[in-house]
């Protein structure tokens, strides 16, 4: 299992996870440090150039795994029509990441009612080997067709959270999982309780059984960034895992003293 946070550059996060003598510009390397990976959300909005990632990759261990949300061209302006060359641009980019390019996240609009086939013509477009995890936001997507789509590509269907309450059918379409969690219950706002964490924690335990050198890779990324929330309850997150039994990558050794 792999835990993290989706994106790292937020303001408020210094003093609570950045020291105030720690340079902006070296943010991504003390967030490396202390987490083994990172969902980057900010290329949904604007996708980087390739030498961005390039510079990703040469700022963070060799071990560090990096998911790439995909850009709203693709999802929310295209809206999954012609798909090759967004995903071509994307790819492109991203392969300056190397071998720490982790998942690509399709965050699909909660307006795109479901399209089985768009949403198939999408996940052909990838390279063989790229895993890909999808997001949708419309309940018209809950049916056995998306379902075979999928698993017919090894597609994961992103489980997602908000207040407590998945977002989506825990299904489970890969070899592979993905879990987003947006927003939490507990105060102060938008944390996550330990019990909210540990239903999850089985969730996935129940769904992607295995030793710990068999187990299937689950990515987790805690999106609930304001205040560092995200920060405090990847790391319970983490340690909670571990206490089950879940071999997880890197994670801070102690929790946050502001937790």
């Amino acid at each position: 299992m792999l835990v993290g946070t989706s994106g790292w550059q937020y303001k408020d996060w210094r003093d609570r996870f950045y020291p105030r003598d720690v340079a902006h510009r070296l943010w991504l390397e003390h967030y490396a440090a202390a987490f083994g990976t990172l969902e980057v959300n900010n290329a949904f909005y604007r996708l980087p150039e390739r030498a961005t990632f390039e510079d990703w990759r040469a700022r963070t261990p060799d071990d560090f795994v990096v998911a790439v949300k995909a850009s709203r061209f693709l999802t929310h302006v295209k809206r999954l029509r012609e798909p090759r060359e967004p995903v071509e641009r994307l790819m492109d980019r991203a392969a300056g990441l190397g071998h720490k390019l982790g998942p690509v996240l399709l965050q699909l609009p909660p307006t795109l009612p479901a399209d089985p086939a768009a949403l198939a013509a999408t996940l052909d477009a990838f390279p063989r080997g790229v895993r890909v995890a999808v997001e949708p936001r419309h309940e018209s997507w809950w049916t056995g067709e998306v379902r075979d789509v999928l698993q017919s590509h090894n597609a994961a269907l992103c489980w997602s959270d908000r207040k407590g309450r998945p977002r989506s059918p825990l299904w489970r379409t890969a070899d592979w999982g993905y879990l987003r969690l947006h927003e939490g219950r507990a105060a102060p706002w938008p944390r996550y309780g330990r019990s909210a964490l540990s239903t999850w924690i089985g969730r996935i335990d129940e769904a992607f059984p295995g030793q710990a050198k068999t187990r299937p890779t689950f990515y987790v990324y805690c999106n609930n960034d304001p205040g560092a929330a995200a920060i405090a309850d990847a790391a319970a997150f983490a340690h909670l895992a571990e206490r089950r039994g879940l071999a997880v990558g890197r994670a801070p050794e102690r929790l946050p003293n502001w937790s």
